[in-house]
């Protein structure tokens, strides 16, 4: 890519337990972060983090990156915006379509059989409106910091594995364990290898972390 792209995307991400867990110990990734117009909160665990530090200052209602993408394809609907998707893998970007006929899509890539180069080419070509990344943290957050540049479109998105959201098969549980804050534990259930560690480690190390910061502020308060 010889030629940069002068028009500024805005960029996007989403901050949970796990993001946050990874900034704390990758200076790199913190600084990556900073770089994002728009970090939106994702989680239960941010929520109660937010109360727990700031009280009634804290955020006043759980949000979720599931609860956002829902939001976002109703007014891509309404506004006829157009979406690239790049992650995952093919048979879930193979199902969107079939899950949300109504949206515009301008292309696909899956995230682990790509050319960097003949990607944003491609990207550029189809002109979207939004580009979706799922790369998973910190590796999305990175790549979008480092190819923004050269990119043609309004939106960048960062979504981890929310583009299962878009296909559909992204499990949730019933609605009373989404309101009570056991989506997590969902998920788990269904990859079990894949995230024990961030659960079962990650939730502590983080809990740990903000009484730890609670108790310094107090303090120093």
């Amino acid at each position: 890519i010889n030629e940069t792209i002068n028009k500024k995307s805005i960029i996007v991400t989403g901050c949970n337990v796990n993001t946050i867990n990874i900034s704390l110990s990758n200076k790199r990734f913190e600084k990556i972060l900073s770089e994002f117009d728009i970090i939106h909160p994702d989680g239960i665990g941010i929520y109660l983090a937010s109360r727990l530090l700031y009280g009634q200052k804290g955020f006043s209602s759980r949000f979720t990156g599931s609860d956002f993408y829902s939001h976002l394809i109703n007014s891509a609907i309404e506004n006829n915006w157009s979406f690239y998707f790049f992650g995952d893998e093919e048979k879930t970007l193979k199902l969107i379509t079939k899950n949300l006929p109504k949206i515009k899509i301008a292309g696909f890539c899956n995230g682990f059989n790509y050319d960097n180069n003949d990607l944003i080419v491609k990207i550029n070509n189809s002109n979207p409106d939004i580009l979706i990344v799922g790369l998973g943290s910190p590796k999305q957050e990175q790549w979008i910091i480092e190819n923004k540049r050269n990119i043609n479109t309004k939106v960048i998105i960062a979504v981890g594995d929310g583009i299962k959201v878009f296909a559909g098969t992204k499990k949730r549980g019933p609605k009373f364990i989404q309101k009570i804050g056991l989506e997590w534990f969902v998920r788990f259930l269904y990859e079990p290898k894949r995230l024990w560690k961030r659960y079962f480690i990650g939730i502590p190390l983080f809990i740990f972390r903000v009484i730890k910061f609670k108790l310094l502020n107090t303090k120093a308060g």
